[in-house]
């Protein structure tokens, strides 16, 4: 089901996150409607629980097709993600469907290792690694589950943009 995606200063994106149980009925229901409004919003590649106003860990991510992608995990729902590892730090431009007027430049992993589970009937682990768009995309959707936006990581107001609006 297509979902509103909460907005900045909404106190929902501003708190962490509980762990869920990724066999939950509920757990999966969610993370078929974060994949339904990623889809559904363009340009968007990811979108965390607490966007949805759901304060647990969960989050969807595809970059498929981006132009900025090198590496590409496909469709990736994670419930409980831990970071394994992670590289030095790239500056870089990223926007967010919660913080919708501005971008912003923010230092995020170049690489990153990514391990949850994924929320089915019969969970199962999967890791991931990611490197550059996919990599930054990763960071900003983990940020999310810990109550952290990307306007939280910029240095100084001069790292925030306005949006471009495409016709």
């Amino acid at each position: 089901m297509l979902r509103p995606v909460l907005r900045a200063p909404d106190p929902v994106l501003s708190r962490p996150t509980a762990l869920v149980d990724p066999d939950d009925p509920e757990v999966m229901a969610v993370a078929i409607d974060l994949v339904e409004t990623m889809r559904a919003s363009p340009g968007c590649v990811g979108l965390a629980a607490p966007q949805l106003g759901e304060p647990v860990r969960l989050f969807a991510l595809d970059v498929t097709g981006h132009p900025k992608a090198r590496s590409c995990a496909g469709l990736v729902v994670l419930a409980n993600p831990v970071v394994v590892e992670v590289g030095a730090l790239k500056k870089g431009r990223e926007g967010c469907m919660s913080v919708p007027d501005f971008t912003g430049d923010v230092g995020r992993p170049a690489t990153i290792v990514v391990r949850g589970m994924v929320p089915d009937p019969t969970p199962r682990e999967r890791t991931i690694e990611a490197n550059a768009f996919e990599a930054r995309a990763f960071g900003h959707e983990l940020d999310h589950l810990d109550g952290v936006l990307f306007l939280d990581r910029v240095v100084g107001a001069q790292a925030i943009h306005p949006r471009k609006r495409y016709l």
